[in-house]
């Protein structure tokens, strides 16, 4: 698979399911039974089956539906208790009441993804059926299906809790979560806490102990916070604190807090400026170039950025030609952000007026963005001036006999449980604020929707009556 395919959704396919109508039910069990195709459902309408069900009152055998190849007797199947079976037939229904039909051919359309195609159509050939490619509908997007297994499944909780990936754009699952942990790290730096997150990641990994084993998922995520943390602690020279067990690689927090800001607002600059990119590519294939030209999320605002930083930059090399590209792009870019504001609020009064506030709190909001970035370091000074304290506090009581090394143990042991589970905490939100307001509302402007699949596997008529009559 070519390296960009993999930074988007699998590819899918507008699909009609096509049989003769006397075999029709069939190619839906069949369809159910394959297992990857979403196949449009009619919500309103009589659903004997599910009238059935609701009277048996068993939803927790319902809760696994299956089929029977053949049409059954629903009242046999209530009488019997098998719920599971008419959970199949009430969602057959809802398929079927969405189908059509001329002449002797009935059809039901949905989508699939593109490699699943050939395998549905071998599928429905024995039962005079066929998987017919149609063309998407206008306005329409497919559903998104992103790989569930790999480190891009590890990180997707990061991008599924902000939204579902829409189907034209990029899936930054991966990149989302090194810059996550990244900005983690950059805020936690910590040797010794951070030795603690690998230890923990290593754990849910093993599934020791036992209960861990939901989490497995998320070893890689829990790990690289861990190491970002461990790389930073060296940076910064902590480790449980100041306690001097590693060498300061770069430089001390609270010895040099400007110099931390600065970093902290630079990589936020370099993360926006990433951000912009995506989006560009976001907007243009979801709208074309004519979309991301005026897009304050595409290449408008990318222009605007980029002016900004080139400006910025003049004025403090004092590069006056730099200064003046720079005023060229922002112009450039404020323009084509207000043209895209006029075309989507109209060009009367109101709308002036709409775009002229758009507009002010497109500015002004880039500025807070990059600020916004020198909490890394702030919350990177937070973390170890708790340390600091913490071990002050150690080695104040150290020297004061039996009594005092025991409570130097103590201070050292709470403080730093302490310490850790707090910075934990404000890391990771902190982390995930800046991911999602800065970074993620510029890379998606639209929701996508899930590719839910209908999965139901087939009974054999062995398997009647139900085990639950």
């Amino acid at each position: 698979m070519p390296w960009p395919d993999r930074l988007a959704p699998a590819r899918m396919t507008r699909v009609a399911v096509v049989a003769p109508t006397p075999s029709f039910r069939r190619a839906l069990v069949a369809t159910a039974a394959f297992g990857s195709v979403e196949l449009e459902v009619a919500e309103a309408g009589p659903h004997p089956a599910a009238e059935a069900l609701r009277r048996l009152a068993t939803p927790a055998a319902a809760s696994a539906p299956r089929l029977l190849a053949d049409q059954p007797d629903l009242a046999e199947l209530e009488l019997q208790g098998c719920a599971d079976l008419l959970a199949g037939e009430a969602e057959l229904e809802r398929r079927t009441a969405a189908a059509i039909t001329r002449g002797r051919v009935s059809a039901t359309a949905g989508w699939t993804p593109a490699a699943s195609l050939p395998g549905l159509s071998e599928r429905l050939a024995p039962l005079g059926g066929a998987a017919v490619p149609l063309r998407p509908p206008a306005g329409v997007d497919p559903p998104t299906l992103l790989p569930e297994r790999g480190l891009a499944a590890s990180f997707r909780p990061l991008v599924s809790l902000y939204t579902t990936v829409p189907y034209r754009d990029v899936d930054p699952s991966i990149a989302a979560g090194f810059v996550y942990v990244l900005m983690f790290g950059m805020m936690f730096g910590d040797v010794g806490h951070g030795a603690i997150l690998v230890a923990a990641g290593l754990a849910i990994r093993a599934s020791r102990p036992r209960w861990l084993a939901r989490f497995q998922t998320a070893w890689p995520f829990v790990v690289g916070a861990g190491v970002a943390a461990c790389g930073f602690g060296l940076a910064y020279g902590e480790a449980f604190g100041p306690t001097g067990a590693v060498p300061t690689l770069w430089l001390a927090p609270l010895d040099r807090p400007t110099s931390l800001l600065a970093a902290g607002i630079g990589v936020g600059a370099v993360l926006l400026g990433v951000s912009y990119v995506v989006g560009s590519v976001n907007r243009w294939r979801e709208g074309g170039p004519a979309r991301a030209a005026v897009a304050a999320s595409g290449l408008a605002g990318t222009t605007l950025y980029a002016g900004l930083a080139l400006a910025g930059g003049g004025w403090y090399l004092h590069l006056d030609p730099l200064i003046l590209v720079g005023a060229v792009a922002i112009v450039a870019g404020v323009g084509s952000i207000t043209v895209g504001l006029l075309a989507e609020s109209g060009w009367g009064p109101s709308g002036i007026m709409q775009t002229s506030i758009e507009l002010f709190d497109t500015v002004v909001r880039l500025g807070s963005n990059v600020v916004s970035f020198a909490r890394l370091a702030a919350f990177g000074m937070t973390h170890a001036a708790l340390g600091g304290i913490v071990w002050s506090a150690t080695v104040s009581l150290w020297h004061r006999g039996v009594p005092g090394a025991l409570g130097a143990g103590m201070v050292f042991l709470i403080g730093n449980a302490i310490a850790f589970a707090l910075e934990a905490l404000v890391a990771g939100v902190q982390a995930l604020r800046l991911e999602y307001y800065e970074l993620f509302s510029r890379l998606f402007v639209a929701q996508g929707s899930a590719f839910r699949p209908w999965n139901v596997p087939t009974a054999s008529p062995e398997e009647v009556p139900c085990s639950g009559s």
